[in-house]
């Protein structure tokens, strides 16, 4: 694809049109589907269009300022990139070109466990903030050495996945038999299992980075923050969608990666970034501390639902693993 085909893209979702004629049925399938019926997944994209702007008019907004805090991590938007296994599959450049774009747009990357480049490596591609997903292992030594090695390289913060005692049932990967489903088995069978709060301590015990966990009585347990998610919709269906709580950003990224590699990327949060700004001076938001929504504490917009999240102690953040 030439970067003028790249250019004619004006609506993140063509990026996954463009990657389901570039990618291997297989490869599309592991990165699209969801689980059971995929009542969620669907759902998860539905919910969206229940959301509507009231806007405000007669208000200055001739400066748009989107920044915010993460954990203290200052962001250019709130829009964070969520954890993608194996993004090698996309693109040969995989987790590096995300690294790369995430660090130009100003956001935070989370690195999946899973991911086919090392913590090293994708610190080596410059600055940025970063965080790391992890699963718990059996082998707690192995836990332990993930977690030092993402310390040593610089990455600021934990993403505990707590919602795979087993793998949802993906059909798409069963039809698509040995390559994928099979392959994650192989991994699951070292995990721990099901997880409780002893484990979310013991993981505390053993770093000073702050740990995200994916569960609403996670900061009461000591942890730095909540993940509002559904896994992307590929473990238990029938359930919320995670729009009805906050945003998160994953298959985009893949997408856009698999479409145009760390290019594709920069242009998608590119886009991301510029249609909230429009929708915020549209919706007479011209701040994420807007007095007209943190006074009347009303849903003047989007921004406005998502802020307020954030801005509860800096605890809730989005991401999907």
């Amino acid at each position: 694809m030439t970067s003028q085909e790249m250019e004619s893209i004006t609506n993140v979702m063509e990026f996954e049109a463009v990657a389901r004629e570039k990618l291997p049925k297989m490869v599309y399938d592991y990165y699209a589907s969801g689980a059971e019926d995929q009542w969620t997944l669907h759902e998860n994209r539905n919910a969206f269009s229940r959301i509507l702007f009231r806007p405000r008019i007669l208000v200055d907004v001739s400066n748009i300022d989107m920044t915010t805090t993460i954990l203290g991590f200052k962001v250019s938007m709130p829009i964070m990139v969520a954890p993608t296994a194996m993004q090698k599959m996309a693109h040969p450049a995989g987790e590096l070109a995300t690294a790369k774009a995430a660090s130009a747009a100003g956001t935070i990357m989370t690195l999946s466990s899973w991911a086919t480049s090392s913590v090293e490596e994708v610190a080596s591609t410059g600055p940025g903030t970063r965080f790391f997903q992890l699963y718990v292992y059996r082998d707690r030594n192995v836990v332990r050495q993930l977690v030092r090695r993402a310390e040593k390289a610089g990455f600021k913060a934990i993403a505990l996945t707590v919602d795979t005692p087993r793998l949802g049932r993906r059909e798409a990967d069963i039809k698509n038999r040995p390559m994928t489903r099979d392959s994650l088995h192989m991994l699951l069978t070292k995990l721990t299992g099901p997880l409780n709060w002893k484990d979310v301590k013991w993981l505390q015990s053993i770093t000073t980075l702050p740990i995200l966990v994916k569960a609403s009585l996670a900061v009461q347990a000591g942890a730095a923050g909540i993940i509002v998610s559904n896994h992307g919709a590929r473990q238990l269906d029938y359930v919320p969608a995670t729009i009805m709580a906050l945003e998160e950003i994953g298959r985009p990224v893949v997408f856009a990666l698999a479409a145009y590699g760390e290019a594709g990327v920069r242009k998608m949060l590119k886009m991301l970034h510029d249609e909230l700004e429009l929708t915020m001076a549209l919706s007479g938001v011209f701040h994420h501390a807007c007095p007209y929504c943190s006074a009347l504490g009303c849903s003047a917009c989007f921004i406005s639902i998502v802020d307020r999240l954030y801005r509860h102690d800096h605890q809730i953040t989005a991401l999907r693993s």
